[in-house]
C-alpha cells in the first residue's frame, strides 16, 4: 500500500498544476503523504527519496526529466499524458481517478528500462557524470560546420567521423533522435545501446548495436569543440580534445504499469502515424 507519493508537474502548465492539486487532495483524503514539485526546479524536490510512487504530469519531456530525478532512488514512475502524444506516458488524467483504488493499493506491475550514463573524462568539464533514459549526443557547436568525433568501442578505435553528431541511444531512445538519423528500433526490454552517426561523411554511416557491457569513448577532434546533450535537455559545451566515456547505466528507470503492455510494435506504429499526421496538420 502506498505511503508516500510525489507529484511532478511542469511549471507554467496550469492544467497540469490544477490536476496535481486534485490528485494531491485525493491521496491526502486517504492518509497518504503527498509532495508537489516543479519537475524543472533545481534541485527538483527534496521529497523524492523514499517515495513509493512518482506521478509525472505532462508529456515525454517531463517523463525524461523525472527519470533522471529518480536516480539513484529508483521510485517507480507513472506518466500521465497531458499532451497530444506520449511514448512514455501510460494513462490519461481521467484514468488516474478511475484507477485510484488500485494506485492506493499498489496494484501495478513494474517495467524496467535501461538507462545510459556518460562521464566527461578529459576537458574543462572532466569529472561530470550524467544519466539519461533516451540518449547521449555529441554534436556540432557551429551551424553549417561538421564536428569530428573519434569513436572507440571496448578500447578499439573504430573511426573518426566527420558528421553533424554522434548518438548513443538506449532501446527507449531508439525511437527518438536515433530513429530520425536512420538508426534501428529496439524493443524497450533490450539491454543494448546503439551508436548512430548523424549525417556522417566518408566514414561508416550505419548504426552499431553494442553488447550490453560495451564501453564507448567519444573524443572531440574539432578545434571548435562540441556540445554534449543528455536526453535533449542537459547541455554541456566541450572543447577540442574533450573525451566522453559512455555505457549502460547501473541505474534503471522503473515504470509503474496498471495494465499488461500490448504489442510494442503495434503501439509504436500507431503513435508514429499520429505524430506524422500532427506534423502535417501543423504545417498546413
Amino acid at each position: 500500500m502506498l505511503k508516500r507519493v510525489v507529484v511532478l508537474w511542469p511549471e507554467g502548465n496550469q492544467p497540469a498544476f490544477a490536476l496535481a492539486e486534485r490528485i494531491a487532495k485525493e491521496f491526502e483524503r486517504v492518509g497518504i503523504t503527498v509532495s508537489l514539485a516543479d519537475v524543472w526546479a533545481d534541485p527538483p524536490s527534496p521529497g523524492i527519496p523514499g517515495a513509493d510512487l512518482i506521478l509525472c504530469l505532462g508529456g515525454d519531456g517531463t517523463v525524461l526529466r523525472a527519470a533522471r530525478i529518480a536516480v539513484p532512488d529508483g521510485a517507480p514512475i507513472l506518466g500521465v499524458n497531458m499532451g497530444r502524444l506520449g511514448f512514455l506516458t501510460s494513462i490519461s488524467p481521467d484514468e488516474v481517478f478511475g484507477e485510484f483504488e488500485r494506485l492506493v493499493a499498489g496494484e501495478w506491475g513494474i517495467e524496467e528500462r535501461l538507462m545510459v550514463t556518460c562521464t566527461i573524462v578529459a576537458g574543462d568539464a572532466a569529472g561530470r557524470t550524467f544519466h539519461g533514459l533516451n540518449d547521449v549526443v555529441l554534436s556540432r557547436r557551429a551551424p553549417g560546420r561538421p564536428v569530428y568525433v573519434e569513436l572507440e568501442i571496448d578500447d578499439a578505435r573504430v573511426a573518426v567521423y566527420r558528421c553533424d553528431g554522434m548518438i548513443v541511444a538506449t532501446p527507449t531512445g531508439s525511437t527518438g533522435y536515433s530513429l530520425s538519423a536512420g538508426g534501428p528500433i529496439l524493443s524497450p526490454g533490450e539491454h543494448h545501446l546503439v551508436v548512430t552517426p548523424v549525417s556522417a561523411h566518408l566514414a561508416i554511416g550505419r548504426s552499431l548495436v553494442l553488447q550490453p557491457d560495451s564501453k564507448v569513448l567519444l573524443t572531440v577532434r574539432s578545434d571548435e569543440g562540441a556540445i554534449l546533450t543528455v536526453d535533449g535537455q542537459e547541455d554541456v559545451p566541450l572543447g577540442g580534445g574533450a573525451q566522453v566515456a559512455v555505457g549502460a547505466s547501473p541505474h534503471r528507470t522503473r515504470f509503474a504499469r496498471l495494465r499488461s503492455p500490448s504489442s510494442f510494435y503495434a503501439d509504436l506504429t500507431g503513435r508514429l502515424e499520429i505524430q506524422l499526421s500532427s506534423t502535417m496538420n501543423d504545417g498546413a
